[in-house]
């Protein structure tokens, strides 16, 4: 089956086909998305992908997008287009948090952390619940704990607290397929209507950074 896995969550995004099967996903291509504009350069580089590799939007069979958390309007533009995608061609979709394909980078359990700005950060506990933290509050609940991050000021503010930090690369959308196809082999979907942006901040802090 082929996949579909989008990322517009942060500064840069990206896009991945997979060919996914009982065992595993075998990505076929990836495509970059320039920061603030992807809006303009989704469709077109989805579209581009796909004839890439000799396939039409229909033989796509399921999709996975990044929920969040991320930027508000770059998450808005990329689940609207899976979206529009999974409801026209009725096609199982998959969300993902960004968080919790941190956490998946672990052999063993681990927090996931990444930077929030305004001295706070997104963290996903152990029990996978995700919450919006001040940098003392995360200090004091990441105690004795093994923690990932992708965001180096977050891995250096870790460190300075004394605590032990696996510092990896940001996950991109080849990442987001593979845990994708796991949620969607598992039965984890989510119907087009249902799927929502996590932004984990409120609205009024949402709108206070734009």
């Amino acid at each position: 089956m082929l996949l579909l896995a989008i990322d517009t969550s942060g500064k840069d995004g990206s896009i991945a086909l997979a060919d996914c099967d009982a065992s595993k996903c075998k990505i076929l291509g990836m495509a970059s998305l320039e920061g603030g504009a992807f809006s303009a350069q989704l469709i077109p580089q989805v579209s581009d992908l796909l004839a890439k590799h000799n396939v039409t939007k229909n033989d796509i069979g399921a999709f996975a997008a990044v929920s969040g958390p991320g930027s508000f309007t770059g998450l808005r533009v990329g689940l609207a287009a899976v979206k529009a995608l999974a409801d026209i061609l009725n096609r199982p979709l998959a969300a993902v948090s960004l968080l919790e394909a941190m956490a998946a980078e672990s052999a063993e359990p681990a927090l996931a952390a990444m930077d929030a700005g305004r001295k706070e950060l997104y963290v996903r506990s152990l029990s996978g619940a995700e919450s919006l933290l001040t940098e003392p509050e995360f200090l004091a609940e990441a105690k004795g704990q093994l923690v990932v991050s992708g965001d180096k000021a977050v891995a250096d503010l870790i460190r300075l607290g004394g605590l032990t930090v696996k510092e990896i690369a940001r996950p991109r959308s080849d990442a987001i397929a593979r845990l994708g196809w796991k949620k969607i082999q598992s039965g984890e979907t989510v119907t087009p209507e249902a799927l929502d942006a996590n932004y984990i901040r409120r609205a009024d802090q949402l709108f206070a950074r734009s």
